[in-house]
């Protein structure tokens, strides 16, 4: 535990990155992972994450986020987009995957399917596309701190034209809308941000115990 506070502390989001350096296909392979099994409400999952390789794409899609530079001299860049809409079709296909992987019957799901077709079906479109947003940003939370684990730098990003990422990677057609984006790699020796401490609310400030 030690040692993953200590990666908290290393880590920062970084501003600026060394452009000839890339993460391995074998941690790459290990943060994809870290996210797949991220947490998630009721394990639902309402999100696609997509790993953005092409030049081409890359340079549409910093001029869509604000000229950011590390969309294209990070080694990658994760965009993380909510289902919309989510609805029955999501929830009978999750259960369909609970049934294979646990080998129990659809049957004896029945209790958690109607809980959960009672709690989605019933919220509108805006409170459901708000709340799958939310499970992507936990998602890109597990790739941040499984990057600061691996020593790899990481760089969540809010500040993005969303209807403008959403045409540069055709996500509407799949029913997908960016909710956030992050970048990794490896912090240029010239970004000034690194050598800055770390600031937070201190532990009598932050919790509150009742």
């Amino acid at each position: 535990m030690t040692d993953y506070i200590e990666s908290l502390q290393w880590r920062y989001a970084t501003k600026k990155y060394d452009a000839d350096r890339k993460v391995s296909d074998e941690d790459l392979e290990t943060l994809k992972e870290a996210v797949r099994l991220s947490v998630s409400s009721m394990g639902l999952q309402p999100y696609k994450v997509i790993l953005v390789e092409n030049p081409e794409v890359r340079e549409k899609l910093r001029a869509a986020s604000n000229n950011q530079a590390s969309i294209t001299e990070a080694s990658h860049v994760f965009v993380f987009a909510n289902e919309t809409n989510v609805g029955h079709s999501h929830i009978e296909k999750y259960l369909d995957n609970i049934s294979r992987t646990r080998e129990v019957t659809r049957e004896s799901l029945n209790p958690f399917s109607k809980s959960m077709h009672n709690f989605i079906e019933s919220q509108t479109e805006d409170f459901k596309n708000f709340w799958t947003s939310k499970q992507a940003y936990l998602a890109m939370s597990s790739l941040i701190n499984a990057a600061a684990v691996l020593h790899i730098d990481a760089t969540p990003m809010e500040g993005f034209n969303r209807p403008a990422v959403n045409e540069v990677l055709g996500l509407s057609e799949l029913g997908l809308s960016a909710a956030v984006i992050a970048t990794i790699g490896y912090r240029h020796k010239d970004d000034s941000f690194q050598h800055f401490k770390k600031v937070r609310k201190s532990k009598e400030e932050l919790f509150i115990t009742i």
